[in-house]
């Protein structure tokens, strides 16, 4: 690790964002293969490559610990997101659920891998890449294996609510707000935005030629 690392970035705060964006991030890979029709089975493998894809290749880039191998709770974590999703009445599985509990898990994600790679000694604009990629990984991979056009094809706000929400936290971080305040306030800023884009379509412009 870079000795220039601002160590501690990721604090309790930010680690039970990181819970919390990695199931309802499962859960919205549970709910795709619900719209699918598919086994439990498939509910699961959903859930488990949409929760922890984006965080594994983050860990992978910078060098950390991949970060559900050394321990069962986000595996379980995955499993009950799927299961909870594979319980619920069909009518509670209809209409914009998926698009927001991915704008959850999205900026939420996106905090947490951009205040994991400061701590790892990634400079800030990397760091707000590693967020953006920790957000947006899982559900690229997600679409591909249910044949779905990929998020980042889409034209409202996506990947931009990512960015937010990770060069925030990395602004914030290094102006000396410690992570647990960061953290939420950048949640908080890329969620809005990404909810905005599904309410009010709100898109970036189309290259025009």
């Amino acid at each position: 690790m870079n000795p220039n690392a601002i160590v501690g970035a990721v604090g309790p705060v930010l680690e039970w964002l990181d819970l919390a964006g990695i199931f309802v991030f499962a859960a919205s890979g549970a709910l795709l293969a619900a719209a699918k029709r598919q086994t439990l089975v498939t509910f699961i493998f959903f859930a488990v490559i949409t929760g922890v894809g984006g965080g594994t290749a983050r860990d992978l880039l910078i060098g950390a610990p991949v970060f559900w191998i050394a321990q069962n709770t986000v595996l379980l974590i995955c499993i009950a997101a799927a299961m909870i999703v594979w319980m619920l009445p069909r009518r509670w599985l209809e209409g914009r659920l998926l698009d927001w509990l991915d704008a959850a898990g999205l900026a939420a994600y996106a905090s947490f891998g951009a205040a994991k790679g400061l701590d790892y000694g990634v400079a800030p604009l990397p760091a707000i890449g590693m967020g953006v990629l920790t957000a947006c990984l899982g559900g690229i991979i997600r679409d591909v294996f249910a044949g779905e056009p990929s998020i980042l094809m889409r034209p409202q706000l996506y990947v931009t609510a990512a960015a937010l929400s990770a060069a925030l936290t990395v602004v914030l971080i290094l102006a000396g707000v410690p992570g647990g305040t960061a953290g939420p306030l950048a949640f908080l800023a890329g969620f809005g935005l990404r909810g905005a884009a599904i309410l009010r379509g709100w898109s970036l412009p189309a290259y025009p030629r």
